[in-house]
Protein backbone atom coordinates (compact mmCIF):
# COMPACT_ATOMS: atom_id res chain seq x y z
CA UNK A 1 0.00 0.00 0.00
CA UNK A 2 1.22 3.47 -0.89
CA UNK A 3 0.30 5.78 1.97
CA UNK A 4 0.95 9.47 2.70
CA UNK A 5 0.18 11.03 6.09
CA UNK A 6 -0.66 14.73 6.32
CA UNK A 7 -1.18 17.18 9.13
CA UNK A 8 -4.20 19.40 8.41
CA UNK A 9 -3.83 22.99 9.66
CA UNK A 10 -0.87 24.73 8.03
CA UNK A 11 -0.37 21.91 5.49
CA UNK A 12 -3.72 21.53 3.70
CA UNK A 13 -5.46 24.67 4.95
CA UNK A 14 -4.45 28.06 6.30
CA UNK A 15 -3.87 27.90 10.03
CA UNK A 16 -5.15 30.29 12.68
CA UNK A 17 -3.80 31.03 16.16
CA UNK A 18 -7.48 31.14 17.18
CA UNK A 19 -8.20 27.66 15.74
CA UNK A 20 -10.37 26.82 12.75
CA UNK A 21 -13.86 26.98 14.26
CA UNK A 22 -16.19 26.75 11.26
CA UNK A 23 -16.32 25.53 7.67
CA UNK A 24 -16.15 29.20 6.59
CA UNK A 25 -12.78 29.59 8.37
CA UNK A 26 -11.37 26.52 6.63
CA UNK A 27 -9.50 27.88 3.58
CA UNK A 28 -7.22 25.63 1.52
CA UNK A 29 -3.61 26.63 0.95
CA UNK A 30 -2.99 27.27 -2.74
CA UNK A 31 -2.11 24.00 -4.50
CA UNK A 32 -2.87 21.73 -1.52
CA UNK A 33 -6.04 20.19 -2.93
CA UNK A 34 -4.33 19.62 -6.27
CA UNK A 35 -1.45 17.96 -4.39
CA UNK A 36 -3.78 15.46 -2.70
CA UNK A 37 -5.53 14.77 -6.02
CA UNK A 38 -2.15 14.21 -7.68
CA UNK A 39 -1.15 11.74 -4.96
CA UNK A 40 -4.47 9.89 -5.38
CA UNK A 41 -4.06 9.75 -9.19
CA UNK A 42 -0.66 8.14 -8.62
CA UNK A 43 -2.09 5.41 -6.41
CA UNK A 44 -1.51 6.92 -2.97
CA UNK A 45 -3.94 6.63 -0.10
CA UNK A 46 -3.90 9.95 1.77
CA UNK A 47 -4.76 10.18 5.48
CA UNK A 48 -4.77 13.06 7.93
CA UNK A 49 -3.36 12.98 11.47
CA UNK A 50 -4.28 16.20 13.24
CA UNK A 51 -4.38 17.69 16.72
CA UNK A 52 -7.78 19.36 17.18
CA UNK A 53 -7.60 20.83 20.67
CA UNK A 54 -10.41 23.25 19.76
CA UNK A 55 -12.72 20.38 20.77
CA UNK A 56 -11.05 19.99 24.18
CA UNK A 57 -11.15 23.76 24.65
CA UNK A 58 -14.90 23.67 23.88
CA UNK A 59 -14.42 26.08 20.95
CA UNK A 60 -16.04 23.60 18.55
CA UNK A 61 -18.06 20.38 18.75
CA UNK A 62 -17.46 17.08 16.97
CA UNK A 63 -20.39 18.00 14.71
CA UNK A 64 -18.64 21.25 13.69
CA UNK A 65 -15.40 19.37 13.08
CA UNK A 66 -17.31 16.94 10.87
CA UNK A 67 -18.74 19.93 8.93
CA UNK A 68 -15.25 21.35 8.44
CA UNK A 69 -14.02 17.99 7.18
CA UNK A 70 -17.03 17.64 4.90
CA UNK A 71 -16.15 20.98 3.29
CA UNK A 72 -12.55 19.79 2.84
CA UNK A 73 -13.69 16.49 1.26
CA UNK A 74 -16.25 18.24 -0.97
CA UNK A 75 -13.62 20.65 -2.29
CA UNK A 76 -11.22 17.74 -2.81
CA UNK A 77 -13.90 15.78 -4.64
CA UNK A 78 -14.19 18.64 -7.16
CA UNK A 79 -10.46 18.17 -7.84
CA UNK A 80 -10.94 14.37 -8.09
CA UNK A 81 -9.11 13.84 -4.82
CA UNK A 82 -9.97 12.43 -1.42
CA UNK A 83 -8.65 11.85 2.04
CA UNK A 84 -9.29 8.23 2.93
CA UNK A 85 -9.52 8.74 6.69
CA UNK A 86 -9.02 11.52 9.23
CA UNK A 87 -7.43 10.63 12.56
CA UNK A 88 -7.66 13.40 15.14
CA UNK A 89 -6.82 14.11 18.76
CA UNK A 90 -9.54 16.17 20.48
CA UNK A 91 -7.52 16.72 23.66
CA UNK A 92 -5.69 19.70 25.13
CA UNK A 93 -2.08 19.36 26.26
CA UNK A 94 -3.08 19.19 29.94
CA UNK A 95 -5.08 16.00 29.28
CA UNK A 96 -1.73 14.21 28.82
CA UNK A 97 -3.31 11.77 26.35
CA UNK A 98 -1.30 9.40 24.15
CA UNK A 99 -2.72 10.70 20.86
CA UNK A 100 -1.71 14.38 20.90
CA UNK A 101 1.33 14.92 18.68
CA UNK A 102 4.30 14.82 19.39
CA UNK A 103 3.14 11.57 21.05
CA UNK A 104 2.56 8.72 18.65
CA UNK A 105 -1.01 7.59 19.39
CA UNK A 106 -2.45 8.89 16.11
CA UNK A 107 0.36 7.23 14.19
CA UNK A 108 -0.33 3.97 16.05
CA UNK A 109 -4.01 4.20 15.05
CA UNK A 110 -3.00 4.65 11.40
CA UNK A 111 -0.63 1.70 11.64
CA UNK A 112 -3.35 -0.52 13.12
CA UNK A 113 -6.13 0.68 10.80
CA UNK A 114 -4.14 -0.08 7.65
CA UNK A 115 -2.12 -3.00 9.09
CA UNK A 116 1.01 -1.32 7.78
CA UNK A 117 4.52 -0.63 9.00
CA UNK A 118 5.06 3.13 8.92
CA UNK A 119 8.78 2.86 8.24
CA UNK A 120 9.68 5.37 5.50
CA UNK A 121 6.02 6.31 4.89
CA UNK A 122 6.01 10.02 3.85
CA UNK A 123 4.48 12.12 6.64
CA UNK A 124 4.08 15.85 6.06
CA UNK A 125 3.71 18.53 8.70
CA UNK A 126 4.41 22.17 9.48
CA UNK A 127 5.38 21.92 13.15
CA UNK A 128 8.04 20.33 15.32
CA UNK A 129 5.42 18.21 17.08
CA UNK A 130 4.27 16.74 13.75
CA UNK A 131 7.81 15.87 12.71
CA UNK A 132 8.67 14.37 16.11
CA UNK A 133 5.59 12.11 16.04
CA UNK A 134 6.44 10.99 12.51
CA UNK A 135 10.09 10.34 13.33
CA UNK A 136 9.28 8.36 16.52
CA UNK A 137 6.95 6.22 14.38
CA UNK A 138 9.72 5.59 11.81
CA UNK A 139 7.81 7.48 9.11
CA UNK A 140 9.75 9.86 6.84
CA UNK A 141 9.25 13.37 8.29
CA UNK A 142 8.66 16.09 5.71
CA UNK A 143 8.42 19.77 6.65
CA UNK A 144 6.51 22.22 4.48
CA UNK A 145 7.22 25.95 4.71
CA UNK A 146 3.51 26.79 4.92
CA UNK A 147 1.73 27.35 8.24
CA UNK A 148 4.36 27.25 11.00
CA UNK A 149 6.93 25.59 8.75
CA UNK A 150 9.10 28.67 8.15
CA UNK A 151 9.50 29.25 11.90
CA UNK A 152 10.35 25.58 12.50
CA UNK A 153 12.96 25.68 9.75
CA UNK A 154 14.59 28.82 11.21
CA UNK A 155 14.82 27.23 14.66
CA UNK A 156 16.20 24.01 13.13
CA UNK A 157 14.13 22.15 15.72
CA UNK A 158 13.28 19.00 13.79
CA UNK A 159 14.61 15.46 13.26
CA UNK A 160 17.84 15.35 11.24
CA UNK A 161 16.33 13.16 8.47
CA UNK A 162 13.55 15.70 7.73
CA UNK A 163 13.03 16.66 4.11
CA UNK A 164 11.94 20.27 3.47
CA UNK A 165 9.70 21.67 0.71
CA UNK A 166 7.95 24.98 0.09
CA UNK A 167 4.47 23.47 0.12
CA UNK A 168 2.40 20.30 -0.12
CA UNK A 169 2.36 20.33 -3.92
CA UNK A 170 6.18 20.37 -4.12
CA UNK A 171 6.42 17.62 -1.51
CA UNK A 172 3.83 15.51 -3.34
CA UNK A 173 5.63 15.81 -6.68
CA UNK A 174 8.86 14.69 -4.96
CA UNK A 175 7.15 11.68 -3.34
CA UNK A 176 5.72 10.58 -6.70
CA UNK A 177 9.05 11.07 -8.46
CA UNK A 178 10.90 9.01 -5.82
CA UNK A 179 8.63 5.94 -6.15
Amino acid sequence: MKLVILDRDGVINKDSVHSIKSPEEWVPIEGSLEAISLLNKNGYTVVVATNQSAIGKKLISNVTLDSIHKKMQDLLNKKKGKIDKIFYCPHVEEDNCTCRKPKTGLMQKIKEHYSINLEKIPAIGDSTRDLEAYSKSEAQPILVRTGNGKDVEKKKSFPSNTLIFDNLLEASKFIIKME
